[in-house]
């Protein structure tokens, strides 16, 4: 059984031989968990003219508290894509993990990369099996974005997919952004977004609306310039994902915060 899998979804196979490792298989005990465990915050995603940038803060929140300074939200997918959590933290981390290794291994049994509306109706599905869970509090939301080889222009290949509690995927033109501080977040990015941003005009833009919204929402969390936490940004190209370096990343942020000391408005 374990040496022919029979499907080329991972989560389908898991399904049958081991449901009980799936996060919404688990039984759950009566009532709401929502502040039982630390929540991760702010996404942004913004379309480019060579692929697409997704950034995200690095608080997460339990309750009133912060309950860590620096998670890492925002990840690659495969080659081509990246995913961002927001929701149950504990939750997301593990169902990204699972979409990961739900990409790898179609294209292990396929021999062939998923189209990138495939890898957003897969994640979709995944969504939908922590309905029960999330109908208890324990919600996560993704943002998925990616560089999709197929498009006829690649001026237009960055492409963001957005998503509901119960799985609904939905396309977004342009930029998008999930979380608490993402209605703030969404302000900044309508002001200053335009088409055809380069991926360099595009990241500098992701931190501003991160630090727009952490700004307003206390859930989000600014550049934090005396522990020299920085927001996780990177890339999806013709050339695949791409991280910016702490460095690189601490040279925008602190950018943008000098630019706030003289212009605190924005």
């Amino acid at each position: 059984m374990f040496t022919n899998a029979g499907t080329s979804s991972f989560t389908t196979f898991l399904s049958r031989v081991a449901p009980e490792m799936l996060p919404g298989r688990r039984p759950l005990p009566p009532g709401m968990a929502a502040d039982l465990a630390p929540h991760a915050t702010t996404i942004v995603a913004i379309a480019a003219a060579e692929g697409v940038v997704m950034a995200g803060d690095r608080r997460a929140t339990m309750g009133n508290l912060i309950a860590q300074r620096d998670i890492e939200k925002v990840h690659p997918a495969d080659a081509y894509s990246l995913v961002g959590i927001a929701g149950t933290a504990g939750i997301g981390i593990e169902l990204m993990r699972l979409f990961q290794v739900e990409l790898e291994h179609y294209e292990k049994i396929e021999g062939a990369m998923l189209s990138l509306d495939g890898k957003a109706n897969r994640l979709a599905s995944m969504i939908r099996g922590n309905l029960g869970a999330a109908m208890q509090g324990l919600a996560v939301v993704p943002l998925f974005a990616g560089f999709d080889l197929a498009a006829a222009d690649p001026a237009r290949a960055g492409r963001i997919f957005s998503f509901d509690v119960t799985g609904g995927p939905y396309e977004e033109t342009g930029y998008d952004a999930i979380g608490s501080g993402s209605l703030f977040a969404k302000s900044a990015l309508k002001k200053r977004f335009r088409a055809g941003l380069s991926v360099e005009d595009a990241t500098r833009l992701a931190v501003e609306a991160l630090y727009d919204a952490a700004d307003d929402d206390t859930a989000t969390g600014g550049p934090d310039l005396t522990r020299r936490i920085y927001p996780v940004v990177m890339t999806a190209t013709a050339e695949g994902t791409y991280r910016l370096t702490d460095a690189e990343t601490a040279t925008i942020a602190e950018g943008v915060v000098a630019g706030r000391m003289e212009n605190p408005g924005g």
